[in-house]
């Protein structure tokens, strides 16, 4: 019995699973292109529109003033793994459309280390966070306290008078923005001994 040798592939055949393959490595690019760029295209996402009680930021406050006034209330969380306390001077703040307002957070490092932390935040209802906006704030970069060290964090914020066209927030008069602190996964370097500075 004798076997017949296997043909080759014809040009068109080889041009053909060149094009499959080349079709395939194409789409596996892109898929890992698409899932590198996933979380930055979200979080621009939910900055452009408010989505998920993401705040928005400026540089200054707003040009005009609105009619009016809503209760911004403050919830603070700290991360069980985060040896910090995080308070708000006052609980709420009674803030009018268009209008600047400041308001401090007290901190304080209970550890005998320095430590670096990061702010997660979001407002509710999620509707508000396209008009809730910051102008300063301790969660815009990563924070370090040193052992025992105790400090004052502003945020500067003002509600846009454009809620007032929104019928979603007609009927909505308070707003809670909150706060959740989480260690900083870098770090900083401890001083021989282990204490911090």
């Amino acid at each position: 019995m004798t076997i017949a040798p296997i043909p080759s592939p014809t040009r068109q055949q080889s041009s053909r699973h060149r094009a499959v393959a080349l079709s395939v490595v194409g789409v596996v690019v892109a898929m890992g292109a698409l899932a590198y760029a996933a979380v930055p295209l979200y979080q621009m996402f939910c900055r452009a529109t408010g989505y998920g009680g993401t705040t928005q930021v400026a540089t200054s406050g707003p040009q005009t003033r609105g009619l009016r006034a809503l209760t911004v209330r403050f919830d603070t969380n700290i991360a069980s793994e985060l040896p910090w306390t995080l308070t708000p001077e006052v609980a709420s703040v009674e803030v009018p459309t268009g209008e600047t307002r400041t308001v401090f957070f007290k901190v304080h490092n209970r550890s005998d280390k320095t430590i670096a932390a990061v702010a997660g935040y979001n407002v509710a209802p999620d509707q508000s966070g396209a008009y809730f906006t910051k102008i300063s704030c301790f969660c815009f970069t990563e924070q370090r306290l040193g052992p025992g060290e105790t400090a004052e964090w502003p945020v500067v914020f003002y509600l846009d008078p454009a809620l007032e066209k929104d019928e979603t927030m007609k009927h909505v008069d308070s707003v809670t923005l909150s706060y959740t602190l989480y260690a900083s996964r870098q770090q900083p370097a401890q001083p021989a001994g282990g204490r911090g500075f």
